[in-house]
């Protein structure tokens, strides 16, 4: 197989990733992965080779940008290409220095820029409906604040029998004990 770059060398490095179902590879020779900023003498984030990686696999020359070097933490003054080279955060305020650069990670690796984690099977629901009913409490909140006393009520009847359902899972639960 030919590397993808330059179309001639054999190709010995093949990186892989799946983005919404849809599967991308990429075939390069040692000479343009090393070209590409791929280092293969020491460890390396395989996020920041299929996000570094994705617009060159379309043929297009990678240009060099030197605004990354103009951004840093105010903090800790970690600059954008540290941030980069070490694929991790110096602290808490370069969250906020970097949210460009980690909001596009996030939304790579996670197809989501939120967190949303695991719920375990047998809390499954119990946990959507607490979501629901935290959610709903805050629309309440809302309409109140706009004086919507009916979409309020509303609402406040949706919570109670969000909550009822909770109640009855959880006696139906102890039953079987």
């Amino acid at each position: 197989m030919k590397c993808e770059c330059c179309k001639e060398a054999e190709a010995t490095i093949h990186l892989t990733q799946v983005i919404d179902g849809e599967v991308k590879k990429l075939n390069l020779c040692q000479v343009c992965a090393q070209k590409n900023g791929i280092d293969l003498n020491s460890p390396i984030s395989i996020t920041d080779v299929l996000l570094g990686l994705g617009n060159q696999a379309g043929g297009k020359t990678p240009k060099t940008d030197l605004s990354e070097f103009d951004l840093s933490c105010s903090r800790c003054q970690m600059t954008r290409a540290e941030f980069k080279k070490r694929a991790r955060l110096g602290c808490p305020e370069c969250y906020n220095a970097f949210m460009g650069e980690l909001s596009a990670i996030l939304q790579a690796m996670h197809h989501s820029r939120q967190h949303v984690g695991k719920i375990p099977a047998r809390q499954g629901n119990e946990a959507r409906i607490t979501a629901q009913i935290a959610a709903l409490q805050k629309d309440i909140e809302t309409a109140i604040a706009k004086e919507e006393y009916e979409v309020a009520a509303n609402l406040r009847d949706k919570i109670r029998s969000l909550k009822e359902g909770i109640e009855e899972m959880d006696s139906g639960g102890t039953d079987d004990a």
